[in-house]
């Protein structure tokens, strides 16, 4: 007794991994979730229409219960579960999903709610007479055969497809890093786009969208992007937007009925109507009042019913920006072609139908020309011997069986084998005279069918006129009219605020510590409308108070050099007396990241023509247009300028490029240039050096100057001293130099600028806090008058009282309401 002996291979996890998986995927890919570019269909659907075809599931026959061709279909080619199989006869019958739907479903088979079909036990079916387009002649070797799963038949690589399928019903799928969304054609068009590339295979792309110029949806709808679209069909991928249909109708009481006639593709209905519902319970659309489903057996049909004169452009132009009313669409023509995944263009697509049209139509010719020269054989020899009939009588009647019989005829007479054979067969009532035209005319037919066939086969012009003949049958029989719109261009949805915010002037503040809040107008007066009534957290004080409009924005600058822009009504709404929430908490804000600039504005395009000019601790200036902030991530935060790993942004202004520039440094340097020195350069640049500044020193205060000469910049320094000075006796200088002594220096203890202001463009009093906790409010005004106004270069005179050894550590500024566009 011999004993066997198991033989072991040593791998890795990984290397099995790797083997296992890819053999997965590469199934998954090829048999199951990409369509094959000939007949347009993944192997279940093939399946599919192949078991129904071949158990006679025809159209001219009654309808039969889904559960038996799911039986049939699992049980002979697809051993994968019964719901896959029922899933796929539900997507070929649902006309919502199917341009030219393939299966005749009779029952309950879903709905565009999303509904589920009923179970396969209670529907049934049958092929559509389309879908007997896609088998005609597979029974004439047209397509290549395979055995099944367990071998007990043969199921077809391919079906015969008299149309192009792949783009008429489109597909959707799914594999392991693999995708494919091609959306559905128009069948007419389709073919007749297929027949010009038939007759001109250099017909360029351009030519080829005038037959078909686009997608033609189950659902209608628009389609917008004629761009992207020749961008689909020439790269295989593209991003189009599908709009719903709409019209306006008048209602009761004066109120107008935005009516929707037509959704996007994919678009399950219920889904829409629960979204638009929820925009009014939330009521996030001023002047929507109700949506309801009038859907019936006449087709399709929301209405939403709006107030009396209220923005209907408006309104849609949110919903289509917010709901499914439009969605984007992205092509990816992903299919098997050559036994490999391919991503193909329009034309790519025809050409890989065309060849196989060829090759289909190649080899019926071929099986029908080898019939046919086969039964010409058999005719002529029974011609034959009817001319030699008494003889040929003669010498079966003296034959000893039906083997010698056969093998007399055709030494004696010179027949074949199979006419030999075919003269045994002939009973005598088929020699009459009449039978003898009959295969006389037999023959003729014959020899005229294979002439035509041949010349088929040997001409490339003839076999083109035959595909072009077949297809014209397909067009003419099943065509129907485009039933979606194409427009050229996607329109921008710019949703007007007032929209969906009432219209409303709120105070703004921003404290110190960077808590936000915005409050109406009643909670300001009630509360005596002053800033020293503002809640507040403890030790906390107003920095920015701003009058605005719930409609408007507030534009944001940080010392870190990022900028946010955030509607004004998304700030959380509170009453005055409320401390507000933390700025963190509407934008991205860093650990140590702090307000410098802020601007309320009504909109971007008001401020469209202006520069930010930007100006670093280190001494760096750069203008960039306002416009090069216009992008889509403005609530998280994008970089405003570059700053290098030791610096910050002091100041930022908003500018319009013919101003003059005013910066004062810390040990009490002062600079004036004009802007125009300043390049504009884009979003994520350093700038240039607006000032040399000595070790240690920065920029403390930043001043744009207009054209008025009597402007007076004051300081006042850490310990206390105030000089005024007016500006002219700052000459202009080049940018980048060291600027001019403001205040006579000391050489000891030096002095230190604190704050530094322009006296025309400030109206706000001041609280001086020193390094022991002490804080000294001053009336600047009072102060103004008090301190004379002394030239460049000269001392000043001390306004605060301090103790030995104190010193101002901080001196802010005092809130007052500012107009928007204000800072």
């Amino acid at each position: 007794m011999s004993l066997s002996h198991e033989e072991f291979l040593q791998m890795s996890v990984r290397d099995v991994y790797r083997s296992r998986f890819t053999d997965y995927a590469r199934y998954i890919i090829l048999s199951r979730a990409i369509p094959d570019v000939r007949d347009g269909l993944k192997p279940v659907q093939r399946r599919v229409l192949y078991s129904m075809y071949k158990e006679k599931n025809t159209p001219d026959r009654p309808y039969r219960k889904s559960a038996k061709t799911v039986g049939d279909v699992m049980g002979n080619y697809h051993p994968h579960g019964d719901s896959s199989i029922y899933e796929t006869m539900v997507n070929l019958a649902q006309a919502f999903k199917m341009r030219e739907p393939l299966i005749d479903g009779h029952g309950h088979w879903g709905t565009v709610d999303g509904d589920n079909a009923a179970a396969m036990r209670y529907t049934e079916a049958r092929l559509m007479p389309i879908a007997t387009e896609m088998l005609t002649d597979i029974e004439k070797d047209t397509v290549d055969f395979i055995p099944n799963y367990d071998n007990t038949t043969k199921e077809p690589v391919v079906l015969p497809a008299r149309y192009p399928n792949l783009l008429v019903n489109g597909v959707t799928g799914i594999s392991i890093g693999f995708a494919t969304e091609i959306p559905t054609h128009n069948l007419r068009e389709v073919i007749d786009g297929t027949i010009a590339l038939l007759n001109n295979q250099d017909i360029t792309l351009d030519d080829l969208m005038q037959y078909i110029p686009g997608p033609d949806l189950p659902g209608g709808g628009i389609i917008q992007g004629r761009d992207e679209l020749r961008k689909a069909y020439e790269k295989g991928a593209g991003r189009i937007i599908i709009r719903s249909k709409t019209h306006i109708e008048t209602g009761k009481q004066g109120r107008q009925h935005i009516v929707v006639d037509e959704i996007p593709y994919t678009v399950k209905k219920k889904a829409l109507v629960s979204q638009i519902e929820e925009e009014i319970i939330e009521k996030n659309v001023d002047g929507l009042l109700e949506v309801r489903d009038e859907t019936d057996r006449e087709g399709l049909r929301i209405v939403m019913e709006v107030r009396k004169e209220a923005d209907i452009e408006g309104i849609m132009n949110y919903l289509f920006k917010k709901t499914d009313l439009q969605i984007s669409y992205s092509f990816n023509m992903l299919v098997i072609a050559d036994t490999r995944p391919q991503q193909l263009g329009l034309k790519g697509i025809l050409q890989a139908y065309i060849a196989h049209k060829r090759e289909v139509v190649t080899r019926r010719t071929q099986y029908d020309l080898d019939r046919a020269e086969k039964r010409l054989h058999i005719v002529e020899g029974i011609i034959k011997a009817i001319s030699i009939l008494r003889q040929v009588i003669d010498t079966i009647m003296d034959s000893e069986g039906r083997e010698d019989a056969r093998t007399r005829l055709m030494n004696e007479y010179d027949f074949t084998y199979d006419q030999a054979e075919a003269i045994l067969d002939i009973r005598l009532h088929q020699l009459t005279r009449l039978d003898i035209i009959k295969y006389e005319k037999e023959q003729s037919d014959l020899e005229k069918k294979i002439d035509a066939w041949r010349g088929i086969l040997a001409s490339e012009k003839k076999m083109n006129r035959v595909i072009e003949k077949e297809l014209a049958e397909v067009r003419d029989k099943y065509g129907n009219e485009r039933r979606t719109i194409l427009q050229d261009k996607i329109e921008e949805i710019e949703v007007d605020i007032s929209v969906t915010v009432p219209s409303e002037e709120v105070i703004l503040t921003i404290s110190e510590d960077q808590y936000v809040k915005r409050a109406s107008m009643r909670s300001f007066n009630s509360s005596g409308a002053s800033v020293e009534t503002c809640g507040l957290k403890e030790g906390d004080r107003v920095r920015f108070l701003f009058k605005t409009n719930t409609i408007h924005r507030l534009l944001i600058m940080t010392n870190e050099g990022s900028f946010f822009d955030i509607p004004i009504y998304e700030i959380p709404d509170a009453r005055w007396k409320d401390i507000g929430t933390s700025l963190v908490n509407v934008v991205s804000l860093g650990k140590d990241e702090r307000i410098v600039s802020v601007w309320p504005i009504d909109s971007v395009e008001s401020i469209k023509d202006s520069s930010f000019v930007f100006v670093t601790r280190g001494g760096m200036v750069k203008q960039t247009k306002v416009e090069e902030y216009n992008t889509n991530q403005k609530k998280r935060g994008i970089t405003a300028v570059k700053l290098k790993s030791d610096d910050h942004v002091e100041c930022v202004h908003l500018s319009q490029g013919t101003e003059e520039m005013l910066l004062v440094s810390r040990t009490g340097q002062a600079i004036r240039f004009p802007l125009q020195e300043v390049p504009v350069t884009g979003r994520n640049t350093a700038g240039v050096k607006a000032m040399k500044l000595e070790e240690e020193d920065t920029i403390i205060g930043s001043f744009l100057l207009g054209p008025d000469e009597g402007n007076v910049l004051q300081i006042i320094t850490l310990d206390g001293i105030c000089k005024r000075t007016p500006v002219s006796q700052f000459t202009v200088q080049g940018r980048g130099g060291k600027g001019i002594v403001i205040i006579r220096r000391r050489k000891v203890q030096p002095h230190e600028v604190a704050v530094a202001l322009i006296e025309e463009s400030f109206d706000r009093n001041l609280i001086a806090i020193t390094d022991k906790g002490n804080q000294v409010a001053l009336d600047w005004k009072e102060y103004m008058h008090k301190q004379s106004v002394n030239d460049q270069g000269s001392v000043g005179r001390k306004i605060i009282d301090l103790d030995d050894n104190e010193h101002l550590s901080s001196v802010h500024q005092i809130a007052s309401i500012h107009e928007e566009n204000q800072s």
